[in-house]
């Protein structure tokens, strides 16, 4: 694995992991409340329990995070998991009207925490996109 790839994996992996622990055990009434702002990008949670949510969210951020860091995870399913995870969060960015200003892309005051997710989305992409390229090694005729 190449360093930039390991940087590229490494830094996101950690923190969505940190995320994740953080959020093991999580209350009622906070994952009601994180669900329902969820809902707003992902309107199937909707259809969860809070307790369910909780849990989904906590192991689903962790599962993420470790595919991250687990260097014999191959770059594509690392990218692909990261893109999907980040697609939820890019996607309530822009189900949020308070998040945007009025053009619905820029992000207001209220949103400028929420849009650093896209970075996550463009860190997902380019995972999913360079891990597909090998080099083959020319042979040299002698």
């Amino acid at each position: 694995m190449k360093f930039s790839t390991a940087l590229l994996r490494a830094v996101p992996g950690a923190f969505i992991l940190n995320s994740g622990i953080g959020k093991l055990g999580l209350d009622e009434e906070s994952a009601a409340g994180l669900q329902q702002m969820a809902a707003n990008g992902v309107p199937m949670v909707e259809n969860m329990t809070p307790a369910q949510f909780g849990k989904f969210l906590s192991y689903g951020e962790i599962a993420v995070g470790s595919a991250l860091l687990l260097p014999f995870v191959p770059t594509r399913i690392a990218g692909a998991a990261l893109t999907t995870f980040a697609a939820g969060l890019v996607a309530n960015y822009f189900s949020i009207d308070s998040m945007t200003k009025d053009d619905g892309i820029r992000p207001s005051e209220d949103g400028t925490a929420v849009a650093k997710d896209t970075w996550l989305a463009a860190i997902g992409l380019a995972l999913l996109i360079s891990g597909g390229s090998k080099k083959k090694k020319k042979s040299v005729k002698k």
